[in-house]
């Protein structure tokens, strides 16, 4: 059983990170990967527990008794804690699915997350499991079961586009489930009901993925596939020889610890390569930030290829805009950039000479760049007047790369124009009202790419 669990917490752990460094902008996919990520590691500390346990009984001769103490209880504690995050992440992925659900996010975030973390703390403080108060698990299991179901009744009447059913089966069956989490039962039985869980959460982490996919117009599968087959390898690779060091001596707490953590590290150095190698050039090249800047975009677009939707991008109106508004938001991302469907726009194949994806990606952000300027008015270089506002909500914050809404933003370092576009964002455009100008904005930017308007 060591085993099997130990492959069922490194797929989990592939499909969380994978599901975070495929947009890891996303408030969805992070809450997503996180989830999965935190089921993986309380399936972890579940069976390290268990090994501890039973070779605590064989050396007494006897069953262990009692509330567990010492390095059991924190474990025992730990694995309390992560088995039930999923749920409320979980709860909060699926809002993000939700449209118009911007308020029921803020109370999730602002005062369902707070006041769940303490109702687990009380219910660590109290016991695990059978042994946790009965009135401590039923507070628990309202806090996190009744968000849920409130989030699967908007999701189904919601409906998303390409995941709806699969994403309500998946929370309906999670969410069942989930009970069993609050409610645990004993023995055997409780670790198949978990693993069980564990299927759920997969089919929640496709769901996502696949609705990530769909937003940004991006092919998911082949780039899924390529990502689970070099985890898989890694993962017999490095855990498969500890595996062995368990069936040839018989599991250990070392051993079972091992396994986890090994698998745990080669998992994650697989999948989230891109990010690793960004660290290492920041260390074996802290003054070349061109050399930096040059690997990065090469691996960016090596990434992006499988991601790339074969043929041109779709001409109907509501989808174009829609891809045109992503291509916007990466604007200084070449591998957000050579992975969208407008990359392949017959235009672009007639002003490249080659056929790389970072030659087209270059030339779709010079083609952005062309289409935000013809939206600048004549008689200036800044201006506050409503003219300018469609302008100013698209250069500023993507071509100059302006956070005046970033926590901790400041004046310093910018140029004068940046500095007066800066203090009119703070004190004349709200964030919500910053969001609405530049889809209407982006609906400019795509009716001038679809009608192939190059003066």
């Amino acid at each position: 059983m060591l085993l099997a669990v130990a492959a069922a917490a490194g797929l989990t752990w592939w499909l969380g990170c994978y599901v975070i460094v495929r947009d890891p902008r996303e408030r969805g996919p992070r809450r997503a990967g996180l989830g999965l990520l935190a089921y993986g590691l309380a399936l972890a500390v579940g069976q390290v527990r268990a090994v501890l346990e039973g070779a605590g009984a064989e050396a007494s001769g006897a069953a262990p008794a009692g509330a567990p103490a010492g390095i059991e209880g924190v474990l025992a504690g730990a694995e309390s804690v992560l088995i039930h995050l999923p749920v409320l992440l979980w709860t909060g992925a699926v809002l993000t699915l939700v449209p118009g659900s911007g308020r029921l996010d803020r109370a999730w975030s602002r005062g369902l997350v707070p006041v769940t973390v303490l109702a687990l703390a009380w219910l660590v403080a109290s016991g695990r499991g059978a042994e946790a108060d009965a009135a401590v698990r039923t507070v628990t299991g309202v806090l996190l079961l009744a968000p849920l179901a409130g989030a699967l009744v908007l999701l189904v009447r919601a409906r998303p586009p390409r995941v709806g059913s699969l994403m309500v089966v998946a929370t309906l069956f999670f969410g069942l489930g989930a009970g069993l989490l609050v409610f645990p039962l004993p023995g055997p039985a409780g670790l198949l009901a978990v693993l069980a869980i564990d299927v759920d959460m997969g089919l929640l982490g496709v769901a996502i993925a696949m609705s990530s996919a769909f937003q940004a117009g991006e092919a998911l599968w082949r780039d899924m596939l390529r990502s689970l087959l070099g985890a898989a390898v890694v993962m017999v690779a490095t855990g498969g020889q500890v595996a062995l060091a368990v069936v040839l001596g018989g599991p250990t707490p070392a051993l079972a610890a091992l396994l986890f953590g090994v698998v745990a590290v080669a998992v994650a150095v697989q999948t989230l390569a891109g990010p690793v190698h960004r660290v290492l050039d920041r260390i074996a090249f802290p003054g070349d930030p061109e050399i930096r800047r040059d690997r990065s975009e090469l691996r960016d677009s090596a990434e992006a290829l499988p991601r790339r939707e074969p043929g041109p991008p779709p001409l109907d109106e509501a989808e174009f805009t829609r891809l045109t508004r992503r291509a916007l938001a990466g604007y200084g991302d070449l591998g957000k950039l050579a992975a969208s469907p407008l990359a392949g726009l017959p235009v672009i194949d007639e002003r490249i000479t080659g056929d790389s994806p970072l030659e087209r990606a270059a030339e779709l952000r010079h083609l952005l760049l062309e289409s935000i300027r013809r939206l600048k008015p004549r008689d200036g270089e800044f201006g506050t007047s409503e003219e300018w506002r469609f302008y100013n909500v698209l250069y500023f914050p993507y071509v100059r790369g302006l956070r005046p809404y970033r926590r901790g933003a400041g004046r310093d370092g910018l140029s004068p124009e940046e500095r007066q576009a800066f203090d009119w964002f703070l004190r004349e455009v709200p964030e919500r009202t910053l969001y609405n100008w530049q889809n209407a904005a982006a609906k400019l930017v795509a009716d001038d790419l679809r009608t192939g308007n190059r003066q």
